[in-house]
C-alpha cells in the first residue's frame, strides 16, 4: 500500500518557487511536461486562440499552493490562483488550525443543475402548469435525447416543476423548471441544449410562447457544505488566549450573520479562497460568485455564508454550505495545461469531490480572515506583502528587497517614494 502524503510541508514558504514547484510535482506525481504547465502559464498562443474571440495575448497571474488540508480524512495540497496578498497564506495557517481537530469534514450534493424556459401568452396558466406537470414524463426522455454521453454515465433529467408568475411587468408568465444531472461537467452546455430541445413541446403542451431558455446559476440542488473545529488551545496567541480569540471570531461571525454590510466583505473573504480555487482548475468561477450570492440573499436579507460559535470548553466550530457548479472535464480544462496540472494535483475523482474540496477552501479562508480580524488586524498581513510590491515597482533587486521591505514595514511609511529613496541608498552603499 502507497505511504499516506501529508499535505503539512513544512516551510515550503521558504523555498524557491522552483524548489517549490519540483516539491508538489513529486507530491502529486506530475511528469515533466504536466509540471512545466505550471511554469510557462499552461496555455500556449494557439490554445487562447480556441478559446475565445479576438485573442491578442495572454494574461498571467500566480499560482501558489496551500498547505495542510485535511479533508473527510485525506491530504490536499490546493492549487490557488490569485493576484491577493495574504489570501494563500491565510488558507494554510487556517487549514493547519483545523487540522489539530481532526480536520475538514465536507459532503455536497449531486450534480443537479436547473434549467428555466419562459413561456408567455398563455390563454390559462393554472390548466398549462398542470398540463406540463401531467407531461412530465415524455418531457424528460425527451430532454435526455440530447444527453446520450451524460445519460450513459447515469445522468440526464430527473425532475420538472413550474412556477406561476400571475403579475409582472411583462405580463403573467410561467417558468418551467428542468433539474439535470450533469454528473462531473459544470453542465452549462448539456442543460441549455436540453432546453432548447424540450421548448418547442413546451409551448405546444402550455398553448404560449417561450422567450428565455437558459440555465440558472442559483443552483442550490447542487449544495456543498464543510465543517471543522479548532481547539481553544490552537486559537491562542502571544497576547490572546484563546478562548478569547474564539469568541472574538464568533462576534465577527455574528455581526456577519445580521448585517448585510458585514456580510458582503465576510462572504467575500470566503471567496477568495473558493475562486482562486476555481481559477487554478478551470471552472466559471463567475457562475460560482452569482450563485454564491444570490443564495446568500435567499431569504430576502443577503447575510453570511458561514457560521462560527464556541462550545462550553471554548473549542470554535465553524460550518458553510454554499451552491457550487463545478466540473472535472469540459470548458477550460479541455486546453488549458494550467488547469489540468492543477486538476492531477488535487487527484479529485468527481465533481462532487471537488465541490467538497471547495467548500473547505472557502471555510479556511473565511477563518483566516476572521482570526486576523479578531487578532493582529487585518492590515498587518497585507501591508507586509504590499510593502514587498512597493519595493519591487521601485526597483528593488534580489540582494536588498528584504531591507528595502523590513524597514518600511518598521518605519511604518509603506510608500512607494520611500521604497525608491531606500533603493538609491543602497545603490550608493554598493
Amino acid at each position: 500500500m502507497e505511504p499516506r502524503k501529508s499535505s503539512a510541508i513544512s516551510k515550503l514558504y521558504e523555498r524557491s518557487p522552483a524548489e517549490r514547484r519540483e516539491a508538489v510535482a513529486a507530491w502529486a506525481g506530475l511528469e515533466p511536461i504536466e509540471a512545466s504547465a505550471l511554469d510557462d502559464c499552461g496555455l500556449s498562443a494557439n490554445d487562447a486562440e480556441l478559446m475565445i474571440e479576438n485573442v491578442i495575448g495572454r494574461f498571467a497571474l500566480p499560482m501558489g499552493v496551500a498547505t495542510n488540508f485535511l479533508i473527510n480524512g485525506r491530504d490536499y495540497l490546493i492549487p490557488l490562483v490569485i493576484e491577493e496578498p495574504s489570501v494563500v497564506a491565510a488558507c494554510s495557517y487556517a487549514a493547519k488550525l483545523i487540522r489539530a481537530g481532526g480536520g475538514i469534514v465536507a459532503s455536497s450534493d449531486e450534480s443537479i443543475m436547473t434549467g428555466q424556459v419562459q413561456l408567455l401568452d398563455i390563454p390559462n396558466i393554472e390548466t398549462a402548469a398542470a398540463s406540463i406537470t401531467s407531461h412530465q414524463e415524455t418531457l424528460l426522455r425527451r430532454a435526455n435525447e440530447t444527453a446520450t454521453n451524460i445519460v450513459a454515465r447515469g445522468g440526464g433529467a430527473t425532475g420538472l416543476e413550474t412556477r406561476v408568475f400571475a403579475d409582472t411587468p411583462a405580463g403573467a408568465m410561467l417558468v418551467a423548471h428542468l433539474h439535470f444531472d450533469t454528473r462531473d461537467a459544470m453542465g452549462a452546455n448539456a442543460i441549455n441544449t436540453a432546453l432548447e430541445h424540450i421548448a418547442p413541446a413546451l409551448e405546444e403542451i402550455s398553448g404560449g410562447r417561450a422567450n428565455l431558455r437558459i440555465l440558472s446559476n442559483l443552483s442550490d440542488r447542487r449544495m456543498a457544505r464543510a465543517r471543522g473545529t479548532i481547539p481553544v488551545d490552537a486559537l491562542g496567541t502571544a497576547e490572546l488566549c484563546g478562548h478569547g480569540v474564539g469568541e472574538a471570531i464568533v462576534e465577527a461571525s455574528v455581526l456577519a450573520e445580521i448585517d448585510p454590510y458585514r456580510a458582503a466583505t465576510h462572504n467575500k473573504g470566503i471567496m477568495n479562497g473558493i475562486d482562486a480555487l476555481m481559477m487554478a482548475t478551470g471552472n466559471d468561477w463567475r457562475a460560482v460568485e452569482a450563485g454564491a450570492h444570490a443564495y446568500a440573499a435567499r431569504h430576502g436579507s443577503y447575510t453570511s455564508l458561514s457560521s462560527w460559535r464556541q462550545d462550553e470548553q471554548g473549542n470554535l466550530t465553524g460550518h458553510i454550505e454554499l451552491p457550487l457548479a463545478l466540473g472535472i472535464v469540459g470548458g477550460a480544462t479541455r486546453v488549458h495545461r494550467g488547469a489540468k496540472a492543477a486538476l492531477k494535483i488535487l487527484a479529485v475523482e468527481s465533481a462532487r469531490e471537488l465541490a467538497q474540496v471547495a467548500a473547505a477552501v472557502g471555510l479556511a479562508q473565511n477563518l483566516g480572515a476572521l482570526r486576523a480580524l479578531a487578532t493582529e488586524g487585518i492590515q498587518r498581513g497585507h501591508m507586509r506583502m504590499h510593502a514587498r510590491q512597493i519595493a519591487l515597482a521601485a526597483g528593488a533587486e534580489p540582494d536588498i528587497l528584504q531591507d528595502v521591505v523590513q524597514t518600511m514595514i518598521r518605519e511604518g511609511r509603506i510608500r512607494p517614494e520611500r521604497a525608491k529613496a531606500l533603493v538609491r541608498e543602497s545603490e550608493r552603499r554598493l
